[in-house]
């Protein structure tokens, strides 16, 4: 799977992340080492270090790792490592396509995108997942026959937190306990990641894309997912973020509602993901 920008060039990544996922999944003792890794003690463990001043010391190696550049993000002295995870971008750097009809990308990420299938099944690298075992609501499900699905696949350089994409109101959250496996696409050649992890979703009543179900999936280890109790929202409001783990977003819209932009399709027809900016535009109405 490649990564390409919104001009069609190709991405370079950092692989070692791949590789150390690809070890653990693909041999016995590494499979082993992830039933412990993926017991919730372990993830609370992990989630108090990140919180603690411990962890402060491995803030700067990944800033020079991961080549991040801190002059787009607002200046402040981090406690831990979370504090510095979910770290606030500068207004200006994150601006929001204001245009009615047009959908915008809630988060940085990497994009996939699917058409939904009249038998409600989602191919997700070379995995089945009903979408009635994503939502475990088959009647939900259903109401998005033939629509979109996209995905959105933060790793853990990107900006982690997410938004809004259009106007409206939200019924309460439903959430999935689940076992907390990596989102990276590697695990997913031997977990059926999306139906396992936790999640979190929410109905939104949308002004201008009817409604749209958006999904949170937590990571492995930490995964954290923190959603604001906002009942209604406009365009671009902040909806939450996930403390330190690469996260999914997965949205869902209606058949007949939206045409996803042509790169975005093409990439993902090659089953390569693309490269968005929280706020910039992906598709637009029909």
């Amino acid at each position: 799977m490649k990564i390409f920008d919104r001009q069609g060039q190709e991405l370079k990544v950092n692989q070692s992340q791949n590789q150390l996922l690809r070890l653990l999944y693909s041999h016995f003792l590494g499979r082993c080492a992830l039933k412990v890794l993926t017991l919730p003690f372990i993830t609370y463990i992990g989630g108090w270090y990140m919180n603690s001043r411990f962890s402060k010391r491995k803030i700067q190696p990944f800033i020079t790792q991961n080549q991040i550049n801190m002059s787009q993000y607002e200046k402040q002295d981090y406690c831990c490592y979370n504090d510095f995870f979910t770290r606030k971008i500068k207004k200006d750097k994150r601006p929001i396509h204001m245009q009615d009809d047009v959908l915008i990308a809630p988060a940085d990420s990497k994009l996939s995108y699917y058409r939904i299938t009249q038998d409600t099944h989602l191919k997700i690298k070379d995995s089945i997942y009903a979408l009635s075992d994503l939502l475990q609501n088959e009647t939900l499900a259903q109401t998005y026959d033939g629509g979109v699905c996209l995905i959105f696949r933060l790793t853990v350089d990107d900006y982690h937190r997410y938004c809004f994409i259009d106007d409206g109101t939200k019924e309460k959250d439903v959430y999935i306990q689940g076992v907390f496996h990596t989102v990276n696409p590697i695990a997913n050649d031997y977990y059926p990641i999306y139906k396992q992890n936790s999640r979190s979703y929410s109905l939104l009543h949308t002004k201008h894309f009817d409604d749209v179900i958006y999904m949170e999936v937590g990571a492995m280890m930490v995964g954290k997912i923190v959603n604001h109790s906002l009942m209604s929202f406009h365009r671009g409001d902040e909806k939450g973020y996930f403390e330190f783990g690469g996260s999914t977003i997965v949205v869902l819209l209606k058949k007949d509602i939206v045409e996803i932009d042509e790169d975005i399709i093409q990439n993902s027809l090659n089953h390569d993901e693309t490269r968005v900016l929280m706020g910039e535009r992906i598709g637009i109405r029909k």
